[in-house]
């Protein structure tokens, strides 16, 4: 298991007590044909311990060689409070106290992850379940928070790693991105270095452009390299210490708003055109009984300058120009549970935004 940053949380921990794989995508919890990886004791991870390519490692079990389609990640429940260290699923909000996270449907039927992977005959296959804790955690009005999982599932055999220095931007945002959709990210640490692994390779899915937003706190704004290629087995860098992504000063600005109704459960979306492509800059989830939703809460997480842009090359460094035209402005996407997807344009040059969505 490893872990894409999160939005405005210093911990997020869940505990895994069963890793559950089904040859059908449709199979039901409750059916036959299940093969369950026990994970015992149970273990409560800090998913955002989780970044820079560093895995937790679950379990493994003997599987019949075939083709398997669905995972199910089962957590424990709560059972008390976080002060008596008894909460299994919690967070804690930047400069807060731990907080329960609630889980209904993940420590009944499991979270549901529907992705193909193949075990052949005699061999170990490797799946790493990627858990978007940014994505994942909603807040509600009542300042209670739940579970609505992001999950992905990367097989190793077909996944490379991609690799790089950001200059002056400890804890920036760190994602790769294929045509504005985000396959993985994570965050730089304290000396600006950043993995983005494991990221997956096939025919269909080859370079992925890699989107740096270094934060509120370093007063930096966005730097993207495209066409970035991934090789399976391999790490491809585009900057070094030697050679840090240089990336210019800049104020942030914050979009908040509602959805409504609340029950759409929305997932907010902020995107940026920056010379021809589109880009995620940052996302987070609407409550799920006010429907009110911020990026972020904790800090503004969109920044006003304009983005500089390169294209990938095995000479370093790679050269990154602005894109004027963008600076300030973006596209915030709100999706419904339903797959309903608005859009509204917004311009963070002047002023904070305050943006609503109806479905």
């Amino acid at each position: 298991m490893t872990d894409a940053p999160a939005c405005g949380f210093d911990h997020v921990f869940v505990t895994v007590n069963k890793v559950r794989v089904h040859a059908s995508a449709d199979a039901d919890p409750g059916g036959n044909g299940w093969v369950d990886i026990d994970v015992s004791p149970a273990r409560k991870i800090d998913l955002l311990s989780l970044t820079n390519g560093v895995l937790s490692t679950l379990g493994q079990t003997a599987l019949p060689a075939g083709t398997y389609q669905q995972v199910r990640l089962v957590l424990d429940a709560n059972r008390g409070g976080g002060s008596s260290g008894a909460l299994a699923n919690s967070v804690v909000p930047t400069g807060g106290t731990e907080q329960s996270l609630d889980t209904p449907s993940a420590v009944q039927s499991g979270i549901k992850i529907n992705r193909p992977f193949t075990v052949s005959a005699g061999t170990l296959t490797d799946l790493v379940l990627d858990f978007d804790a940014c994505k994942s955690v909603v807040t509600r009005g009542n300042g209670s928070f739940g579970l609505k999982p992001v999950v992905t599932a990367i097989p190793t055999v077909v996944s490379g790693a991609v690799t790089g220095v950001v200059g002056s931007a400890p804890g920036a945002r760190v994602y790769a991105e294929r045509n504005g959709v985000v396959v993985k990210a994570t965050v730089a640490d304290a000396n600006g270095n950043f993995i983005l692994s494991p990221i997956e390779q096939s025919s269909t899915a080859g370079a992925v452009d890699v989107v740096v937003v270094p934060g509120a706190a370093n007063s930096r704004g966005t730097g993207i390299v495209r066409s970035v290629p991934v090789v399976a087995g391999g790490s491809t860098a585009i900057s070094t210490s030697g050679a840090p992504l240089s990336l210019p000063t800049s104020a942030y600005r914050r979009v908040s708003g509602t959805v409504t109704p609340a029950s759409a459960e929305a997932t907010l979306r902020a995107l940026q055109l920056v010379s021809g492509g589109t880009f995620e800059i940052a996302a987070t989830a609407a409550a799920s009984d006010t429907g009110a939703y911020s990026l972020y809460a904790t800090e503004p997480a969109l920044p006003v300058a304009a983005p500089v842009i390169g294209t990938y090359q095995a000479a370093l460094p790679i050269t990154l120009q602005p894109d004027n035209a963008a600076g300030g402005k973006y596209g915030v996407q709100a999706t419904s549970s339903g797959g309903t997807v608005v859009t509204q344009q917004v311009d963070v040059n002047a002023a904070d935004v305050t943006q609503n969505f109806s479905f």
